[in-house]
C-alpha cells in the first residue's frame, strides 16, 4: 500500500520518568477548523476508497444489505393521555418517524418526520417525551451525530411546533411536570466559540423550562458548582409529586439521590442517598416510599424500599439478591416487573410490592427483552423481544392476566428458522469461565470465515439482538461469535470490576481466549478470523491486535479509544477514568501505558489487515484517537497487509446515523473482512 504522507512532530512528554513520544499530536485538532487535518482526512479517504473499490464483494453486500434492512420496524410505544406514541421506519428511511395513535390498533398519524431536516439525512430525532396529558411532546434534534441536543416542543393535536427552544442540552432526560407547564432537562454551559466538539464537559446542571418562555428564563433547579465533574439527571415520579435527581461523576453506576417535593413551591432539594458509592435506579414510588434497584450489599443487584419520610432505618429489602443478575425493575400495574440476566439471556419475573414471587413473563425464546414502562397504575405495558436471528417484535403485556400478545411483528426477507444460535463457555487465561454466543446459517461447517465481536467495559452487557448488517455476513457462510468478556455487566458488579482499572488486561485475555477457543474447536482458523468492536470495543480490538497480531486475519476497530494517555482531555473523556483510571496518577498511567493501542504498535511483526472507522464529527470519542493510531500503523513496519481508515462525514459516535450511511459502511466492512478471510461472496437468490 502507498499511504498518504503524515507529518511527524517532535512531541515528547516526560511522564513519571518515562519519555513518551506523540509524533502525531497535531491530528487531535478539530477537522472543522484545521485545514491540515482536513487535508489529511481527504487524502486518507481517497486511498481507502480506491482500495475498497477493488473488492469484488462490495456491490453484492451493498445490494443485499439494502434488501435485508428494508422491512417495517417499530419502536416501543409510550402511552400518555390515552394516546400511543411510537416510532416507525418503513424500511430504508434514513431516520425513523414519530407517530401517534388515538387507540391501540387505530391508524397512525405522523407527528415528526426528521427525514426532511437535512439533505444528507444526518439530522435525527433523538429524545422524545409526551406530556402527562398527551397534548404536548418535547423532542430532541441531533445534528450530524453529535451528543449535543436542541430541544423543541410540538402541539400533538395540530402537529405544529411551538416557539420554545432549548440549546446545549447533553446527556439529558426530559421529565415533564404533571400539569404540563414545562419540563426538566440537563445541560452544560454554552461552550466557547469553536470549542463545542472537543472541550471538556464540566458543570452539568438541571433546569426547568416553562412552556411559552425563552430559555434565558429557565430556572436552574440543581447544580454542584463546587464539584464541576458531577452530572445531574432528573425524573418525575408517576404520581407527579417528586423530582428524583440522580447525581454521578463518571461512568460507574455510583450515584447520589436527591429529592425535591414538587408540591412545595420552594422546591428545596433533600439528599436521600449520599456518597457516590452504589447504584440506585428508581423502580417507582408509593407515596414517600421509593423502590430502587441497588448493588449496595448485593453485587448482582436487589430491590429495596426507602421511606423518605423516616428519619432512621429507611432501607428495607424487598427482593434479595439472586444467582441471576438484576438489570432493572419497574412498578407496572401494581407489580414489580424485574428483568434478570441468566448467562446473558433475559428472564422477566413478577413480584408483589412486598417482594412475594408472582410468576414470570412468558418470552418467545432465548433472547433479550426490554421495556415494561408506562404508568405504574396502568396494567397495560409493552416490551420488545429480539435475538440474533429474530428481528425485534413489540408485544403488549396485560399485567392483570399475565398475557403477552404481539403488537407489531416484522416481515423480513429471510427465514429466521434457517439459523442456529448456540451458547458455549470457554476458559480464559486465568481459568475464568466466559460465555460466548455462536450464530451460523444451518449447514455452515467449520472452519469458516468468522467474525468475533466484543466490548468488555463500562458495566455494559452484550446481549442477543438482531442485526440486518450481521445477517448479510451470515448468509455468505460466515459465523458470528459474540464473547461476553469481563468488564461488562453480564454477571454483575464483580464481572465489571474484573475487567476495569488494574484488571483491564483480563478483558484482552478473555477476548484472545475466545479466538483461541474458536480455532481449537474447529469453527475457524487464524487466516479466517476477523475481530470487531466499537468505542471501548475499538480499544479492545486495537490492544488485542498489538498483543497477538498473529492470531487474526483482519481487524475492524470502530470509533476506538486509542490514546489511553490523553483520553480524559476531550469532551466526555474525563468520565471514563472510572473504567480506565486516571492518566495523571502514576499507578494508572503505568497500566494504561502497557496496553494503549497508539503506544504499543509492535514494529517488525506481521499485522492483520486493519480497516479502522471513525467519523469526522464524533464528539464522544474524538476522531483524533483513530487518526493518530492509523498514522502510527502506516508508519510502522508491520507487514504488507493494508492498514486503512474509513472516515465518515457528518456522523458522530453512531447514534442518529442515517440508513444510507449505515449500508455503505457495512458493505465496506464486510467486503474487507471477506477479502482477508477468504470468503467467496455470491449473490443471494
Amino acid at each position: 500500500m502507498s499511504y498518504p504522507e503524515t507529518r511527524r512532530v517532535d512531541q515528547v512528554d516526560k511522564l513519571f520518568g518515562e519519555k513518551v513520544e506523540d509524533p502525531y499530536r497535531w491530528l487531535e485538532n478539530d477537522v472543522r477548523t484545521d485545514p491540515e487535518v482536513a487535508a489529511w482526512v481527504a487524502a486518507q479517504n481517497r486511498v481507502t476508497d480506491a482500495y475498497l473499490a477493488t473488492l469484488p464483494g462490495r456491490a453484492i453486500f451493498k445490494e443485499r444489505l439494502r434488501t435485508l434492512i428494508d422491512y417495517e420496524r417499530f419502536g416501543l410505544p409510550t402511552k400518555k393521555g390515552g394516546h400511543y406514541f411510537y416510532t416507525r421506519n418503513s424500511g430504508v428511511q434514513n431516520q425513523s418517524v414519530l407517530y401517534v395513535r388515538d387507540t391501540l390498533d387505530g391508524p397512525g398519524r405522523v407527528l415528526i418526520d426528521p427525514n426532511g431536516w437535512a439533505a444528507d439525512g444526518a439530522t435525527a430525532l433523538s429524545e422524545w417525551v409526551p406530556s402527562e396529558n398527551g397534548r404536548l411532546i418535547a423532542y430532541g434534534i441531533q445534528d450530524g451525530g453529535t451528543d449535543w441536543r436542541t430541544l423543541k416542543v410540538l402541539d400533538v393535536a395540530t402537529g405544529k411546533p411551538l416557539e420554545d427552544e432549548v440549546k446545549w442540552a447533553k446527556f439529558t432526560a426530559v421529565a415533564w411536570a404533571h400539569n404540563g407547564s414545562g419540563f426538566f432537562y440537563s445541560r452544560f454551559p454554552e461552550p466557547e466559540q469553536g470549542a463545542a466538539f472537543q472541550a471538556l464537559n464540566l458543570n452539568h446542571a438541571l433546569y426547568f423550562h416553562k412552556i411559552g418562555t425563552p430559555q434565558s428564563a429557565d430556572i436552574k433547579v440543581y447544580s454542584t458548582p463546587e464539584k464541576p465533574k458531577q452530572s445531574h439527571v432528573g425524573q418525575v415520579t408517576d404520581d407527579g409529586k417528586w423530582l428524583v435527581i440522580t447525581t454521578s461523576e463518571g461512568t460507574d453506576n455510583r450515584y447520589e439521590i436527591t429529592l425535591i417535593d414538587l408540591t412545595d413551591a420552594r422546591m428545596r432539594p433533600r439528599t436521600l442517598v449520599r456518597g457516590l458509592e452504589n447504584s440506585w435506579d428508581l423502580a417507582g414510588n408509593i407515596g414517600s416510599t421509593f423502590y430502587f434497584v441497588t448493588d449496595k450489599d448485593a453485587s448482582r443487584g436487589r430491590i429495596v424500599a426507602m421511606d423518605a419520610a423516616a428519619s432512621t432505618d429507611r432501607l428495607r429489602e424487598i427482593v434479595p439478591q439472586d444467582e441471576a443478575t438484576l438489570q432493572g425493575a419497574k412498578i407496572t400495574g401494581g407489580k414489580l416487573m424485574a428483568s434478570y440476566l441468566v448467562d446473558a439471556k433475559t428472564e422477566v419475573r413478577r413480584y408483589t410490592l412486598n417482594g412475594a414471587r408472582d410468576g414470570a413473563v412468558p418470552l418467545p425464546g432465548i433472547g433479550t427483552a426490554s421495556g415494561f414502562g408506562g404508568d405504574q397504575d396502568d396494567p397495560e405495558t409493552f416490551f420488545a423481544f429480539t435475538s440474533f436471528a429474530t428481528p425485534t417484535t413489540i408485544y403488549r403485556y396485560d399485567v392483570r392476566t399475565g398475557q403477552a400478545t404481539p403488537w407489531q411483528t416484522p416481515k423480513v426477507a429471510f427465514n429466521p428458522a434457517d439459523y442456529d444460535v448456540a451458547q458455549r463457555f470457554y476458559g480464559s487465561k486465568d481459568g475464568t469461565r466466559v460465555p460466548m454466543f455462536l450464530v451460523r446459517k444451518k449447514g455452515t461447517t467449520g472452519p469458516a470465515p468468522t467474525l468475533l465481536y466484543g466490548y468488555g467495559g463500562f458495566n455494559s452487557s452484550v446481549l442477543p439482538a438482531f442485526s440486518s448488517n450481521r445477517l448479510a455476513w451470515l448468509e455468505q457462510g460466515g459465523v458470528l461469535a459474540v464473547a461476553n468478556i469481563r468488564g461488562g455487566g453480564e454477571y454483575g458488579k464483580a464481572w465489571h470490576d474484573g475487567g476495569r482499572l488494574a484488571n483491564k488486561q483480563n478483558v484482552f485475555d478473555d477476548f484472545i481466549a475466545a479466538a483461541e477457543d474458536l480455532i481449537a474447536q474447529g469453527d475457524t482458523t487464524k487466516d479466517k478470523l476477523v475481530i470487531q468492536g466499537g468505542s471501548n470495543g475499538g480499544l479492545l480490538v486495537g490492544a488485542v491486535v498489538n498483543q497477538r497480531p498473529d492470531l487474526f486475519a483482519a481487524a475492524l476497530p470502530a470509533v476506538g479509544v486509542m490514546d489511553m494517555l490523553r483520553f480524559d482531555r476531550f469532551t466526555a473523556g474525563r468520565y471514563w477514568v472510572d473504567d480506565y483510571g486516571d492518566p495523571a496518577e502514576e499507578a494508572d498511567f503505568k497500566a494504561l501505558r502497557a496496553y494503549s493501542p497508539y503506544h504499543n504498535i509492535r514494529k517488525g511483526k506481521d499485522y492483520p489487515a486493519i480497516l479502522a472507522t471513525t467519523a469526522d464529527t464524533d464528539d464522544r470519542v474524538v476522531p483524533g484517537h483513530t487518526f493518530k493510531y492509523v498514522a502510527a500503523l502506516q508508519a510502522a513496519k508491520i507487514g504488507d497487509k493494508p492498514h486503512l481508515v474509513r472516515i465518515e462525514t457528518r456522523a458522530g459516535h453512531g447514534s442518529g446515523k442515517p440508513t444510507d450511511k449505515v449500508i455503505e459502511e457495512y458493505a465496506d466492512l464486510w467486503a474487507f473482512a471477506a477479502r482477508w478471510t477468504g470468503m467467496e461472496v455470491k449473490p443471494v437468490e
